[in-house]
């Protein structure tokens, strides 16, 4: 499979925490991309031609060879069959079960904590934190999302399961929701999260340049 012409297909302020994850995955790879951002607020992916190409009409989409696909979790599959170690980094585990976990992992934070997600976008994040107070229902999403961050976490662990995979990212910006907005949140899983936003590839992402 040649590294040729890949592209990745992002929203305009960087603040997607699906195309973040597709960018560190194939920063994590070392494969050359060009990045092409779309204005979601003028609806540039709602475009016959964008659609036609990703299907989902949603961001990110990564472009191989005349290859479309969209949605965070398949691109990262694709890019790990593609470009397989050890030439190239690996962005899931070695060990199957832990590949099929941090896959479980994945699914569960795109599928769950709306409660979340609509209360502390990626705005507060990117942009401009909250002082709106989380709704009982986003608490209770918290609690969840901490009891099960708690269990996976090892106590003196870096990562989820013994060294960095795309999952660690993903769990970090759900965290990073509540951290970096200013909420409460558990000692190690804040410490958690906030040593996984230093590594360089997730810097790349959040030190992108943004407009107001």
């Amino acid at each position: 499979m040649t590294e040729r012409t890949i592209s990745l297909f992002v929203d305009s302020t960087f603040a997607s925490p699906y195309a973040m994850s597709a960018y560190v995955a194939l920063t994590e790879k070392a494969i050359p991309f060009k990045v092409a951002t779309l204005n979601l607020e003028k609806n540039e992916h709602f475009n016959a031609d964008y659609f036609r190409s990703s299907l989902t009409r949603r961001v990110p989409m990564l472009s191989h060879d005349n290859f479309y696909l969209s949605e965070s979790s398949a691109i990262s599959e694709y890019l790990e069959e593609a470009f397989p170690p050890p030439k190239f980094a690996r962005v899931y585990p070695s060990n199957m079960r832990e590949r099929a976990r941090a896959r479980q992992i994945q699914a569960w934070l795109r599928s769950d904590f709306m409660p979340i997600r609509e209360e502390r976008s990626t705005a507060v994040i990117f942009f401009n934190p909250t002082d709106k107070a989380l709704s009982q229902t986003a608490r209770e999403s918290v609690d969840k999302l901490f009891v099960a961050a708690d269990y996976l976490i090892k106590d003196g662990n870096a990562h989820l399961f013994g060294e960095w995979c795309i999952a660690d990212t993903d769990l970090a910006l759900m965290l990073n929701r509540l951290i970096i907005n200013g909420d409460d949140v558990p000692a190690k899983l804040a410490a958690y999260a906030r040593q996984q936003w230093q590594r360089p590839s997730v810097r790349r992402w959040v030190d992108q340049p943004r407009s107001p």
